[in-house]
């Protein structure tokens, strides 16, 4: 512990503060179509969602290691450089969140570290193998084998069930939703709590309080699982409205089959190393869900808006990482308290404009309005 300098403790700060904003932001990962359809009251949902992302914080380390040890030369990495990455990566993650967007916040990460460390240790210190096979690959597979998966799964529910009572149908599928929303939560907390343990143990590297390729230790795990298991029991309740009902007319076997389906991709591809966006899988799954409904109605503008944002999110949150790291390591400590004073105010700015078309647990069943306007006018934030 006596290699933690000031710099190094504000880096493990602001990376807990993603972890937090991680939390929020994707709780609807896990939740949203279990408070959609009524199997679990709000904030009974994101208490449970809470608790087993701590609890799967503890179950793998793999893809800590591929962030740690994998996309970037963590010999040329500075502790300025990941404070800077951690900056685009918050800023991302809450103007997403005040557009009611579900973007990757994985890919806010690995955008922000990855424009930080090029700018800060040139294009070499990049391993753009590593993103492609880590990254980009799975970010393009994922949310369609989830979808795929999903799909088939809500074909068979509606199959098999299709004499039975609806009412009795509903309530068998909303009393599984409880079962497989908490294994998506479970597999949340195993893939997303590690992305932040990988970024602590990357600064605990480059300041030699680690050596070389080491796994993130026993504080990082705890400390990384309590930050997003307290931002998930926040709630990011404008993300669940988008995800629960800004997408399809969800009914409980369509949100049985896409939970199911995303923790199964979730799970099976963090034991793998493969730091897959949950946010990307568990919409694919929701999708996919939609499509395998007759007569579901998808709502394809919103789903546009998000394929956007996916688009957009590691070149955005990557220009704002290599700006700041651009002042980080022209200014010195000056830099670094400037683009922390400038980070602060943007996201206070967030805060107060969320406040003008408030979001919460007694409101968030209602229908977003980006699912009821005009094509023309869905670029609103909710």
């Amino acid at each position: 512990m006596d290699h933690i300098t000031f710099l190094v403790g504000m880096v493990i700060v602001t990376a807990l503060a993603f972890d937090f904003t991680n939390g929020f932001h994707d709780t609807a990962n896990a939740m949203a179509t279990s408070i959609a359809t009524g199997a679990l009251r709000p904030k009974v949902a994101v208490a449970i969602s809470g608790v087993l992302n701590l609890v799967g914080a503890f179950l793998s380390t793999a893809v800590a290691k591929t962030i740690s040890g994998g996309i970037v030369d963590d010999s040329l990495v500075t502790p300025g450089m990941i404070f800077a990455g951690l900056v685009g990566a918050i800023l991302w993650n809450l103007a997403t969140w005040l557009l009611g967007l579900p973007s990757s916040s994985s890919h806010a990460l690995f955008g922000g570290l990855i424009g930080a460390v090029w700018v800060g240790a040139g294009r070499g210190a990049v391993h753009f193998d590593k993103v492609v096979e880590k990254i980009i690959i799975p970010a393009v597979a994922s949310p369609i084998v989830a979808g795929v998966a999903a799909l088939a799964a809500t074909y068979l529910a509606y199959r098999i069930t299709h004499r039975s009572r609806k009412e009795t149908v509903s309530d068998g599928f909303r009393t599984g939703q409880v079962a497989s929303a908490s294994l998506v939560s479970l597999a949340h907390g195993t893939n997303d709590a590690q992305k932040t343990m990988g970024v602590i143990t990357l600064a605990l590297i480059s300041c030699g309080a680690l050596g070389p390729n080491a796994g993130p230790p026993v504080w990082v795990v705890l400390t990384a699982g309590l930050a997003i298991a307290l931002g998930t029991y926040i709630g990011g309740w404008r993300i669940i409205r988008t995800m629960g009902k800004g997408i399809v007319d969800i009914e409980s076997p369509q949100g049985f089959a896409a939970e199911s389906a995303a923790s199964t991709v979730i799970l099976s591809s963090a034991n793998l190393g493969f730091a897959l966006s949950t946010t990307q899988v568990c919409s694919g799954g929701i999708l996919g869900a939609g499509v395998g409904r007759r007569l579901a109605e998808v709502r394809w503008n919103t789903a546009g808006r998000m394929a956007m944002a996916w688009l957009v999110t590691l070149p955005a949150a990557g220009a704002v990482g290599a700006v700041a790291a651009s002042a980080v390591v022209h200014g010195g400590t000056t830099g670094i308290v400037l683009i922390a004073l400038a980070a602060l105010a943007v996201a206070a700015v967030i805060v107060v404009l969320s406040r003008r078309n408030p979001v919460h647990a007694d409101n968030v069943n209602n229908v977003p309005d980006t699912a009821v306007r005009r094509p023309a006018q869905a670029g609103a934030g909710v």
